[in-house]
């Protein structure tokens, strides 16, 4: 947790108590979670779900309180420039398989029921305009 953050966080807890508001009525008003709130004005960031999810918290809740985001940043950097999360990818052989269909090798079954469906039907009118044509 670090020190801007937190002292952040004392900031708007402070401007939320001036207005008069507790956190139930700021949940209501920006649709963020009260525990997020909570987690926010305690500088304890790190129970978001992820950065970018913090970052776009702390934004929209500073707005509501009436601070401008750019006057945040500099007063703030460390806060609103949180760290990069770490993201584990699995690229590797075998993963490029496992993105095709669940089916596997069936995928093929239905249109070998729509061709040959096709295909007697095709004989059919051939078979009737053939003898239709003859009476």
């Amino acid at each position: 947790m670090s020190e801007g953050l937190k002292k952040m966080g004392e900031k708007f807890r402070s401007k939320r108590e001036e207005m008069s508001l507790t956190l139930r009525e700021v949940e209501n008003a920006t649709s963020i979670r009260m525990i997020y709130l909570q987690a926010i004005e305690e500088g304890r960031v790190d129970h978001f779900l992820s950065n970018v999810y913090a970052l776009g918290f702390i934004r929209q809740y500073a707005n509501f309180l009436g601070f401008e985001t750019e006057k945040l940043a500099k007063e703030f950097p460390e806060a609103l420039r949180l760290p990069a999360e770490k993201q584990d990818f699995a690229y590797g052989i075998g993963t490029l398989e496992m993105r095709g269909s669940p089916h596997g090798g069936v995928r093929w079954i239905p249109n070998l029921i729509w061709g040959s469906v096709a295909v007697v039907l095709a004989i059919c009118a051939w078979y009737f305009a053939k003898f239709c044509g003859l009476l």
